[in-house]
């Protein structure tokens, strides 16, 4: 792939966004993991937006890509990795996916924020349903999900925003997109 100019000036080769929004993306999960919680299973999840960032910038399989290296990579930072805490990160990065595929699927010309809220609430509701299946094997766990929800709701929206405020500051001309779908 070829350089992107913006008025005189090298930018930031596409292929290199892959490892940019990898690293932001595990260190903001590891960050975040030493935030206090307001509750159980709520966190605002950052690192999202960089998988978010991947999928709108570059696409599909980027995101893959990137979700994928943040859950191992943080996994083995914070010693998670194989442990029920890396599942349940495995299965919501895999639920937001699956979210974010049905509505590119679907070309519902989804922006940033349009495709975070959706992902954030599957990221959620797969989570408790692994949590039902490997750890409290209690149904009692899933009256729980309506509020987890709501919280989900409004990360996925600030979530979202700063998506979009990231992707406003990105390289936007014609030559950059040509050169990531080639």
């Amino acid at each position: 792939m070829r350089h992107l100019r913006s008025k005189g000036i090298q930018t930031i080769r596409p292929e290199l966004y892959v490892v940019y929004w990898a690293a932001a993306a595990v260190t903001a999960h590891v960050l975040e993991s030493g935030l206090p919680y307001p509750g159980p299973w709520f966190k605002p999840g950052l690192a999202n937006i960089f998988v978010l960032v991947a999928w709108l910038q570059l696409g599909w399989r980027v995101a893959l890509g990137v979700s994928m290296l943040r859950v191992l990579a943080s996994s083995l930072i914070l010693g998670t990795f194989l442990s029920p805490t890396f599942f349940l990160s495995l299965s919501g990065a895999l639920g937001a996916f699956m979210a974010m595929a049905v509505i590119d699927f679907a070309r519902l010309g989804a922006g940033p924020v349009g495709f975070s809220i959706p992902a954030s609430l599957a990221h959620m509701t797969a989570q408790v349903v692994v949590a039902y299946f490997m750890i409290l094997h209690h149904p009692g766990v899933f009256t729980a999900l309506p509020w987890f929800l709501i919280g989900s709701w409004l990360t996925g929206l600030f979530n979202g925003w700063v998506a979009c405020l990231i992707l406003q500051r990105l390289p936007g001309d014609a030559a950059f997109h040509e050169s990531v779908s080639s």
